[in-house]
């Protein structure tokens, strides 16, 4: 079995979180470590049907904007 290294966003939305694979497509929820096992899980699954989805670069920064 090869490895290979997806980006994953995580996020609160009231009492749970929220992960997400983008290179992929693949969610899950719950608390932070259910909501990663989840989406390891389901991250696996996908790629034992599919082909693994070209590969480009992903870059995180942040940005500081202003309001009123």
């Amino acid at each position: 079995m090869a490895n290979r290294s997806f980006t994953v966003i995580v996020h609160k939305q009231e009492d749970m979180y929220i992960t997400e694979c983008p290179e992929i497509g693949t969610a899950d929820q719950g608390d932070i470590e259910q909501a990663i096992a989840g989406l390891t899980q389901a991250t696996r699954l996908y790629l034992e049907e599919l082909p693994v989805p070209e590969a480009s670069p992903r870059y995180v920064t942040s940005i500081e904007v202003g309001y009123a």
